[in-house]
């Protein structure tokens, strides 16, 4: 059984292997990810509560309890779409550099190189947002726990939470140059400690919550509370915030591909599981606030403690117990911010190894002692930190950070999906397919993702004062225009030698890098094997 296990194992590493050729890179990473380790990326980015707390600032004045219910299905349903066509690209095409070498692939030719590039910046600036984004949530739950533990009369500036932030950042960076067998290993433990975390609350915050601050039905599922200032129709779309942020960062799964065993497989999974997994127990847990959270939505919003959530916990468990599980929440949120860095530093990686970033061959390093790509680590890092400096400039400065890893996320995901269906390409499906719904799917997918991005560019209230815009386009605009220019500066911009990902082997012969004769993995081990090795859906988890 044991020579058996081992020869699947060895099989399954060569048609990986044969594969990543096929799409035109040598293995360089270690895949060390089981299926279960693959999910966990995702699942521990996802972070569910602690994400959810992180947002619940944003939920409360657009609707409160009723729309952090409603507005948590609704969102879900349209994620659950847009990751289901992320997998199928994912399953056909399983590297690292995921969402811009599917939009070089599948794009017209005449298009390709400038689409590529867009999303290549887009997804880049949209995982820095997404670390920056995290781990500011997480230096926020840290001087909560401050506040609540000195009895409320500690409030944390602006400055000692960056300080606290900077912190949790380089931390991270350490821990991610770390070997690739510790950091996979690392993801299981993230999905244990996230789902006791989510039971834990669904169950003990009804139980322990005192009669004044439990809600009916009709308030917890039929109230809207709108003091944003906008329509309450556009209040709602407003919350969906919480769930997009929450269950976002997804293609963390695609940029460790590479790294992934059965890649072809266990990927496009990871991606389905975690966000249907996020979307049920997330809806547990809105509900769980709903009717625990009371109906003054004022004191939560401006106490003290600086943190909703936190708030909710102290009225519900009291001082010491909110302390004990408010201590878990910030743990876990600390394993989402160094998974997500983990991820952003192999799409950087993968950009880079293209030339498409400044210092790509600085970036393009893998340091020889922990097989890791150390450099792109502290990259992401210090540009990480350097979002950060927005809270200087106020809470909505900050607050957009929370929007543009969303907004560039999205630019990111729905460019590759829609040149699937509208470039000049011969797509041939992996082994995660949707068949005839794959049209349908996907166009949902797309427009939904073109209306939000639209949605998150408004400021939280109409007729903002300077100090309350949106500063989502403005940072991301900026980007984003600077990369373009980037591309068609005279002499030395990317239209002048950006082809698109380099192969860094030769092509096999027969093989092609751009996608109709590339074979999927489950081709690939049945020649290995000389045999039919079926690798099903339960290998994968």
């Amino acid at each position: 059984m044991d020579a058996e296990r081992q020869t699947r194992k060895t099989a399954i590493e060569v048609a990986d292997e044969q594969l990543l050729a096929s799409l035109g890179y040598k293995q360089e990473f270690q895949r060390a990810f089981t299926g279960l380790e693959t999910f966990g990326i995702a699942f521990s980015i996802i972070g569910l509560l602690p994400s959810i707390a992180s947002v619940l600032v944003y939920s409360i004045p657009d609707g409160g309890a009723s729309a952090m219910v409603w507005g948590w299905v609704v969102a879900s349903i349209f994620i659950l779409f847009v990751g289901m066509s992320m997998a199928e690209l994912a399953s056909a095409a399983p590297t690292s550099g995921g969402l811009y070498f599917w939009t070089h692939s599948l794009s017209s030719p005449r298009w390709r190189n400038l689409l590529a590039w867009i999303v290549g910046y887009a997804n880049t600036i949209g995982s820095v947002a997404s670390v920056a984004s995290i781990d500011w949530g997480c230096a926020v739950q840290i001087t909560a726990a401050a506040s609540i533990g000195s009895g409320q009369t500690y409030s944390a500036t602006n400055a000692q939470t960056f300080g606290v932030y900077t912190a949790v950042v380089l931390s991270h960076a350490v821990i991610c140059c770390l070997g690739t067998r510790l950091l996979a290993r690392l993801q299981t433990v993230y999905v244990i400690l996230n789902v006791l975390l989510c039971l834990a609350v669904i169950v003990a915050l009804p139980a322990a919550t005192p009669k004044e601050f439990r809600n009916s039905a009709s308030y917890a599922l039929g109230n809207f509370t709108n003091t944003s200032g906008w329509s309450n129709g556009f209040a709602f779309i407003l919350s969906f915030i919480a769930p997009l942020w929450t269950i976002c960062s997804f293609d963390c799964s695609v940029h460790i591909s590479e790294e992934a065993s059965n890649a072809a497989v266990a990927v496009p999974w990871a991606i389905v599981y975690a966000i249907g997994i996020a979307g049920v127990l997330g809806w547990a847990i809105n509900m769980s606030l709903a009717f625990c959270m009371g109906t003054d939505l004022d004191s939560i919003l401006n106490s003290p403690v600086g943190q909703p959530m936190a708030q909710i916990f102290f009225n519900s468990f009291g001082q010491k117990g909110t302390l004990a599980l408010w201590s878990i929440v910030v743990l876990v949120q600390y394993m989402m911010g160094s998974s997500m860095l983990l991820a952003a530093s192999r799409q950087t990686f993968a950009f880079s190894r293209d030339g498409a970033l400044p210092l790509s061959k600085w970036l393009y390093r893998m340091n020889s002692y922990t097989k890791t790509p150390v450099n792109t680590v502290w990259f992401v890092a210090i540009w990480s930190m350097i979002l950060g400096l927005l809270a200087f400039a106020g809470d909505s400065a900050i607050n957009a950070i929370f929007s543009m890893s969303i907004v560039a996320l999205y630019v990111a995901y729905a460019i590759p999906i829609a040149a699937r269906f509208l470039g000049t390409n011969d797509f041939t499906p992996g082994p995660f397919n949707l068949g005839r719904w794959s049209v349908p799917v996907g166009t949902m997918a797309v427009l939904w993702m073109t209306f939000m991005s639209i949605v998150f560019l408004f400021p939280i209230s109409p007729n903002p004062a300077v100090p309350d815009m949106n500063y989502c386009v403005v940072v991301l605009g900026g980007v984003m225009i600077l990369s373009v220019a980037w591309y068609y500066f005279p002499k030395y911009g990317g239209v002048h030698w950006f082809e698109g990902p380099v192969p860094t082997v030769e092509k096999a012969e027969g093989q092609t890098v751009e996608g109709s004769d590339r074979p999927s993995t489950s081709d690939s081990l049945e020649k290995e094997k000389n045999a039919a090795v079926t690798v099903t859906q339960g290998d994968a988890l």
